[in-house]
């Protein structure tokens, strides 16, 4: 890998600090969670809280759903050319009650992946420009000691 910057794709969604995390929010009053946090009020319907707390959210979770994604995203999206296709998985978080969708991580054969199965929280680059390698979140399944 180059020597320059890791910058995220998007500022404040994840942190690679004392390894990957994700951002998020949680409702101090009702006790929901939100990712992204985006907002500084509780969206839940029933609550509407006026504050959330800023949160790190579940590394693992429960592989709900996946697909591959064949076709490149159109614009403004970012898409490497050539266009490579790639997994994408909606990971279940226990503890929040959420679903988080990301991409499947490098090298992950799609076809060993199964609904159910135990995934975990990776940061790794989506494309590099001249000065920075941008990063995002990734999913990856977690390795079960033999």
């Amino acid at each position: 890998m180059s020597g320059k910057a890791r910058v995220p794709v998007i500022e404040g969604y994840f942190t690679e600090e004392g390894g990957p995390k994700l951002l998020g929010g949680r409702c101090g009053r009702c006790g929901a969670y939100f990712f992204p946090k985006q907002y500084s009020f509780c969206r839940n319907p029933a609550c509407g809280a006026p504050d959330l707390d800023d949160v790190e959210l579940s590394t693992r979770g429960t592989l709900w759903s996946f697909t591959d994604n064949r076709y490149a995203p159109p614009p403004p999206y970012p898409a490497g050319d050539p266009f490579v296709p790639y997994g994408v998985a909606a990971v279940e978080l226990g503890v929040e009650q959420m679903i988080v969708l990301g991409q499947v991580a490098q090298g992950v054969d799609m076809s060993t992946l199964a609904a159910g199965q135990e995934m975990e929280l990776v940061v790794e680059p989506l494309y590099e420009s001249e000065d920075a390698v941008h990063t995002v979140w990734k999913w990856r399944p977690v390795e079960v000691a033999s």
